[in-house]
Parts: C-alpha cells; sequence; structure tokens
C-alpha cells in the first residue's frame, strides 16, 4: 500500500467518524423531545440543590498528584507507540525509551523528595 494510500484511508476513517457523530446528532435531535425545565440549568448534586458555589477552588497540595498522574498518564501514551515500532527500530528504540524513563523516574525521584507522595 502507497503513502497516498494509506492517507487516502486515514482521510476517509476521520470523514466516517465525523459522519457517525453527525447522523447520531440528528438521529437524537429528530427522534427525541427538547423539554424546558427551570431546573435543568441549575448545578445539583444527587437530586438536590448544591450548597456551595459551582465553581470551587481546590487546595493546591493536590496540583502535586494532578502533575505526577499526568507524568505517568504521557508515559503510558508514548510506550504503546514504541512498543509497536521496537520490533522495527531495534536497539535505538530500547535506548530512547530508557532515556525517557529514566527522566520520569528522576522526576519521581524529585517530586518524592519535595513530599509530593506524603499523605496529607
Amino acid at each position: 500500500m502507497s503513502m497516498l494510500q494509506q492517507y487516502g484511508v486515514l482521510f476517509g476513517l476521520i470523514i466516517g467518524a465525523f459522519g457517525f457523530v453527525v447522523c447520531l446528532f440528528v438521529i437524537t435531535r429528530i427522534s427525541g423531545r427538547i423539554r424546558q425545565e427551570p431546573g435543568k440549568d441549575v448545578p445539583a448534586t444527587a437530586g438536590q440543590l448544591s450548597r456551595d458555589p459551582v465553581w470551587v477552588r481546590y487546595h493546591a497540595r493536590y496540583y502535586g498528584y494532578a502533575l505526577l498522574f499526568l507524568a505517568f498518564d504521557m508515559e503510558m501514551a508514548y510506550m504503546y507507540p514504541w512498543a509497536v515500532v521496537y520490533k522495527e527500530v531495534g536497539i535505538v528504540a530500547l535506548l530512547d525509551m530508557g532515556v525517557f524513563l529514566l527522566i520520569l523516574f528522576l522526576g519521581l525521584l524529585y517530586g518524592w523528595s519535595q513530599g509530593a507522595l506524603r499523605r496529607q
């Protein structure tokens, strides 16, 4: 399969997915009823109106947890494509992933030394 054919297949899949979403949207608009209710735009929790404001601020200590989660989430996002091309590229891919994991591990050690993993 040539490169142009591969791009054609990719473009067709993108158009097909977009068309599927549009079709589902149109079907729900045609078949469903729209009811205007006064309680629809009010923030509620478990059927009860919320006492707290909608925009709640979180404590700064949670940002460390969020950053650690993002770091390891990105690790998985990069490891899947790497696993696909590992057989083709060989030892160079292994060294690249080793450097990437070393940088993440150093970030984890830094977070640990700063107390990001300590329970509060």
